[in-house]
């Protein structure tokens, strides 16, 4: 989301408040993907659907994100950074009240489609603005930003237990919680910079295929999202079937391992900036594949708890600096940003799933073993995320003052 060689130069302390107006946008979008999935029970009840419908149904947001996410960058280059992402930010926001509206499963599917396809396209968006923001600061922030993202998703999880407790309606729940999320998303999106592409570059097209330049870098996302999204649904199983542990020790297993993904994103920027993110990602996964070892050998609980939080800190950065590399790997930051994302999100669709199947065929430990070989990969290919460097900000001419755009 280059402005070409007439770029607009702006200070150390609108990029600051840049950040942050990201930073809460990217809470703000967590927050919803946390009320949403604390209230799942009473969406199958109110829908009427059986486990199997369920999870034929939350398949769709993974699909609708796939399918839309192209979009996000034409939407950008069409109206601007700032005017796109404060419309999908606040259909995104918006989109947390349909899933609990459906009274049966075509119209769930429906509602997660939607739900999933707003998602995928504020997610672009915000992380291509993210992306540029660092460029223009010359450090990384990403991870920090992703952080931001599962304190979100924490918040509204916390909300969404508290709404669950006292038995709220998830209609009236969500409905609240959409309209105070897409006022901070509103109010937030006034705060970022307004980016616009040169007048000489040619618009990405609506829907395309990832580039080439992205398939290697979502490869690395891949397996960090495989990792994450087995230790999330699956860690909390393996205690109690594989370890015999009680259903509370097992909760914790996979709260512990949230919490240590979210310090670790956190903190990531100034360990980023340090040791750069080849050697960051090698280290991480060396750590992910310790943690799987971990798993796959340990003979009681807490050793497994030990792995999947090693294998959280492991993992934490690698979709952060994956979606960084991917915004300096070629001519359209966005299309990149959307073709990695959809990688990614293709991984977290299939991981669940993957493994289950091979619990299925053989044994639990046999499906972390899979997870531990993954981890491996980013050691291995870590490198690919040595792209171009950041862009550096030009240097404005001796009469050019820094330029604040207001929305």
């Amino acid at each position: 989301m280059s402005e070409g060689q007439g770029q607009v130069v702006y200070s150390k302390r609108q990029l600051s408040r840049a950040r942050l107006a990201v930073a809460v946008i990217f809470c703000v979008h967590g927050s919803v993907a946390g009320s949403f999935a604390t209230r799942v029970p009473w969406i199958q009840d109110h829908a009427d659907v059986s486990a199997g419908m369920l999870g034929l149904a939350l398949a769709f947001p993974a699909i609708g994100a796939s399918l839309a996410m192209p979009l996000a960058g034409w939407l950008s280059h069409r109206f601007g950074v700032r005017t796109a992402l404060r419309a999908l930010l606040a259909l995104w926001t918006l989109a947390l009240t349909l899933p609990a509206l459906a009274p049966n499963l075509p119209t769930l599917c429906a509602a997660l489609f939607v739900y999933g396809a707003t998602s995928g396209m504020a997610d672009v968006a915000m992380n291509a603005l993210g992306v540029e923001i660092e460029n223009r600061m010359e450090k990384s922030i990403m991870s920090g930003l992703h952080g931001m993202w599962s304190v979100g998703a924490l918040i509204g999880s916390a909300g969404g237990t508290v709404a669950a407790h006292l038995g709220a309606d998830a209609r009236v729940h969500h409905a609240l919680a959409a309209a105070v999320l897409t006022t901070a998303g509103l109010i937030a999106c006034q705060g970022v910079l307004e980016l616009g592409a040169a007048p000489d570059d040619d618009p990405p097209p609506r829907f395309a295929l990832p580039p080439k330049s992205a398939l290697l870098i979502g490869a690395v996302g891949f397996c960090a999202v495989f990792a994450e999204g087995a230790s999330l649904d699956w860690s909390a199983v393996y205690l109690k079937d594989v370890l015999d542990s009680s259903a509370g020790l097992a909760a914790a297993c996979t709260t512990g391992f949230t919490l240590t993904m979210a310090v670790a994103r956190l903190v990531g920027d100034k360990v980023v900036d340090r040791y750069g993110s080849v050697r960051t990602v090698r280290v991480g996964g060396l750590l992910a594949a310790v943690g799987g070892l971990c798993v796959v050998t340990a003979p009681h609980a807490a050793l497994a708890m030990t792995g999947f939080a090693l294998m959280g800190l492991g993992i934490a950065v690698v979709v952060p600096l994956a979606f960084a590399a991917a915004g300096r790997s070629g001519p359209n930051p966005s299309q990149a940003i959307a073709g990695v994302a959809t990688i990614t999100y293709t991984s977290s669709l299939i991981a669940p799933s993957a493994i289950g199947t091979l619990a299925d065929a053989t044994s639990l430990v046999a499906s972390f073993t899979l997870v531990t070989v993954l981890a491996c990969g980013l050691m291995v290919f870590a490198g690919v995320l040595r792209t171009a460097g950041r862009t550096p900000v030009q240097a404005p001419a001796p009469q050019t003052e820094a330029v604040d755009r207001k929305g």
